[in-house]
């Protein structure tokens, strides 16, 4: 018998593994944190941002040395649990005016956003007004956008080391002197100063006073635009809020494109180019970096600087001005005009969001202006439910806590009603100083046998001799088997 073939086995095919390239410097993971230098630029939007400034740190480091009376005009007195408004006094038990605030503030947000996308962190929000701020002061100690790169990129000098010295220095007093006003909300300011001069300041005074100063010195002096771009919860569901007709910061792509440099007065069109120089001074001007050629993202914090350098742009070119500007993705899309895009802003989510704020605010300060100004509390002595008393009278005893909520010396009359021959047995007239409470004891007594035995309900009726607010408490009076 023939031997059978050998089977030939196929060769295998040896596929080499490549080592994985080394990583990039200072890359990983996550690309390198690249420094934004944002350029100088004039302009309506980049007014109306210093306008913002003004307003909000007018009224933020202002408001704490306004007087109203003998006290401080705003003061949110913890250890005295007391939140002092102008001529208003809150206490603990006002937290639903806190809610009501926090459920405007909220709407008011879903408003804006609705209307023009991300106006509060393009203008108002804390971390632009203040970035805002201390990029003023590089800009008059380092120079310009050139300048300032140029001496970040330059070896150790006399020159870098005097003006980085003196840049963090003023930081540094922006930042504490920030720090205590913010504590002077809740210590009187007045009063905090004098501590401070005379280094009598507590603990917690300057543990905040510097903690709040940190934060305002690392946020905008070395975060910037990384609290925008990371931090920020808002920047990531802020599209959730935005539709196809909200007024975003935008690039006209069908009149830029294509983009090309050409001579002053040119015709675009005749080289077949579009209105885009491609200058990059939108670019160089955001604070966060982006180029709003590429569409909308989610870094665009909607400050519309880009809409002033372009428009500058624009005329030194004599082009029309809105290569980049305030518009909806429908209208860009559509050719709409400026009056088609208003009436279009105007839809039924905004008018709805501007029906509920405005009726929450008309009901909060309505709710402000018919507010009493007392509160009482009603607490039962436990030690003594029921007991009978000299002339056969049945005593329960009861602890009031009786709040004024005003500015001035109160006196209340206590009284009882809900059962025949029910009546107040200890002094009936309290006084009350300004802005305080007082807790007394206080006795009722009914003739005994008058009421079956059980649990009664019964009214305390508190009312104040000055201005005759009155306030009703309900409690029970208990009658022993």
């Amino acid at each position: 018998m023939a031997d059978s073939p050998t089977p030939v086995r196929p060769s295998r095919r040896v596929i080499p593994i490549a080592a994985e390239p080394a990583a990039p410097s200072g890359g990983g993971l996550f690309a390198a944190h690249q420094k934004v230098y944002p350029r100088s630029v004039r302009g309506v939007f980049a007014r109306w941002r210093w306008a913002m400034v003004f307003l909000t740190q007018l009224v933020f480091y202002g408001l704490p040395w306004l007087e109203w009376g003998q006290r401080q005009a705003v003061l949110f007195d913890l250890s005295a649990r007391r939140f002092y408004i102008f001529g208003l006094v809150l206490y603990p038990q006002d937290l639903i005016y806190l809610t009501g605030l926090l459920v405007i503030s909220a709407l008011s947000l879903f408003l804006f956003t609705a209307v023009a996308g991300r106006l509060w962190c393009g203008y108002a929000c804390p971390q632009t007004v203040y970035t805002e701020m201390f990029m003023w002061v590089e800009h008059r100690i380092e120079g310009n956008r050139t300048a300032r790169m140029r001496l970040d990129g330059e070896s150790f000098s006399l020159e870098k080391l005097v003006k980085k010295w003196f840049k963090h220095v003023v930081w540094l007093g922006i930042a504490l002197w920030t720090g205590f006003t913010f504590v002077g909300y809740f210590t009187p300011v007045r009063e905090l100063g004098l501590a401070f001069l005379q280094t009598q300041m507590s603990g917690w005074e300057v543990f905040w006073v510097l903690f709040y100063g940190f934060a305002t010195y690392g946020n905008a002096g070395f975060m910037r635009e990384q609290v925008c771009t990371y931090m920020c919860p808002y920047a990531r569901f802020q599209s959730a809020m935005f539709d196809r007709d909200t007024l975003i910061v935008s690039y006209d792509g069908a009149r830029g494109e294509p983009r090309g440099v050409r001579p002053k007065g040119s015709d675009a069109r005749a080289r077949g180019l579009g209105d885009c120089i491609d200058c990059a001074l939108c670019v160089q001007v955001c604070p966060t970096g982006i180029d709003i050629r590429q569409g909308l993202q989610y870094q665009c914090i909607g400050c519309g600087l880009c809409v002033d350098a372009c428009d500058t742009v624009m005329d030194k070119m004599a082009a029309p001005r809105g290569l980049i500007r305030y518009a909806t993705q429908n209208s860009m899309a559509g050719g709409w005009t400026r009056a088609q895009v208003l009436r279009r802003v105007l839809r039924p989510r905004v008018l709805i969001y501007a029906a509920v704020l405005l009726a929450l605010t008309a009901g909060l300060l309505a709710s402000l202006v018919v507010r009493t100004p007392m509160k009482v509390d009603v607490v039962r002595d436990r030690a003594s439910l029921a007991r009978i008393v000299e002339g056969g009278q049945l005593e329960n005893v009861y602890r009031l806590q009786i709040m004024n909520a005003t500015e001035r010396p109160q006196h209340y009359r206590i009284e009882a009603r809900g059962l025949p021959g029910l009546r107040v047995a200890s002094s009936a007239t309290v006084e009350v100083g300004p802005a305080q409470a007082r807790w007394v004891v206080v006795g009722l007594q009914l003739p005994y046998g008058s009421a079956t035995p059980g649990s009664h309900p019964v009214h305390f009726d508190v009312r104040a001799e000055e201005g005759g607010a009155q306030v009703s408490e309900k409690t029970t009076f208990l009658v022993p088997r």
